[in-house]
């Protein structure tokens, strides 16, 4: 008899969620995390009394109910709507795209006059089936918001021309013909007034967990504690590389504390002039309405990712796809290994979609 039903490798949010909802079922959960610290790629750590986001901004938001009333099950969450700002060679736009963005652009007072500037550019552009990123982001909105707002961000974040980058990057772009700031727009949003760590702490209760505990150092040791394995690491990495190396972008943070109450006056800022190093600055207090009378900043630099470094965006183009449905095949064929999560999966997941997936991850196997 093994003391574990299930080892879950990584402490982040899937992992996190899964082991919570198998303890309620009454089942023993040893929870492992190569890190020093829970919570993954959400970890908050308070600096001067602000809680910053490690390893980059996560905003909290979903239209999905069941799982807006899970999350606030475990920490009360503030009300921050996130609107973020588009800095270009010192001019200043509102993200998403609307109407105050078309006011900065070009102006215009009206949705007709928005609406008649774009489908002129579009027109003009002549674009009927777009070759790459670049003819595909003209083609939906036209050159001028193409060239400062898309064009050095994008190039910035994927480390390619936007000649060089699939269409399917961008299948749409989403156009408001509203003054609304409201980036994401859906119906639950906001940030754990205590932040993340305590939120996954609180998951994570009564739950056996090891940190600085590397699954691969002792695999088969480990994998003897428990009758099945929930898996959230990189998918090749288990399988040792066997079938090739899957690509992500990874991104580099330079965090900083300033002796200023306000550095920026909102918390996101993206620079979408290709010639600024970095893709954007996040000002961590505004995340909570801070007061405080210092301020911290990170600015996030993107680069191109490394085995042995931490992985953050899949780069999702049909070479990798291919790459990942052979690895999905292998992870098919074993019985008592279960792969979740960002990692698992090879797929950019919003936070509310990988606790749904959790929870239902549970359903099936718990």
């Amino acid at each position: 008899m093994k003391p574990f039903d299930y080892l879950i490798v990584g402490a982040g949010l899937f992992g996190a969620v899964f082991a919570n909802r198998a303890k309620a079922a009454g089942k023993k959960c040893l929870v492992i995390e190569k890190r020093p610290h829970i919570a993954g790629n959400i970890y908050t750590e308070v600096i001067e009394g602000i809680d910053v986001h490690q390893y980059g901004a996560h905003i909290f938001h979903t239209n999905n109910e069941a799982v807006w009333k899970f999350v606030t099950s475990f920490g009360d969450f503030n009300n921050f709507v996130n609107s973020p700002v588009a800095n270009y060679k010192g001019r200043l736009f509102n993200l998403p795209f609307n109407m105050n963005t078309f006011y900065a652009m070009w102006g215009v007072t009206t949705p007709r006059q928005a609406q008649e500037k774009i489908a002129a550019q579009r027109q003009e552009a002549g674009i009927e089936h777009p070759r790459n990123l670049e003819e595909q982001a003209i083609s939906l909105v036209g050159r001028d918001i193409y060239e400062v707002l898309i064009k050095g961000y994008t190039e910035k974040q994927w480390g390619r021309d936007c000649k060089d980058l699939p269409p399917s990057i961008i299948r749409r772009l989403p156009v408001r013909f509203l003054f609304d700031n409201n980036y994401f727009n859906a119906k639950f949003q906001g940030i754990p007034v205590s932040g993340y760590t305590e939120l996954v702490k609180n998951l994570l209760q009564g739950i056996t967990v090891r940190l600085n505990t590397d699954y691969f150092e002792g695999k088969a040791a480990l994998d003897a504690l428990a009758q099945t394995v929930i898996y959230t690491g990189a998918i090749d990495r288990y399988f040792d590389y066997c079938e090739g190396t899957l690509e992500y972008r990874r991104v580099r943070f330079e965090t900083e504390v300033l002796e200023t109450p306000n550095y920026q006056g909102v918390a996101v800022v993206n620079y979408t002039d290709r010639a600024v190093p970095y893709t954007r600055i996040i000002e961590h207090k505004h995340f909570a309405f801070g007061g405080q009378e210092k301020t911290v900043i990170s600015r996030e630099y993107s680069a191109e990712w490394k085995v042995g470094e931490d992985p953050y965006y899949p780069i999702g183009d049909e070479k990798n796809q291919a790459l990942y449905r052979k690895y999905r095949e292998r992870a098919e064929a074993l019985s008592n290994v279960y792969f979740g999560g960002r990692l698992g999966t090879y797929r950019y997941l919003d936070m509310d979609k990988v606790i749904e997936e959790a929870l239902d991850a549970t359903e099936h196997l718990v």
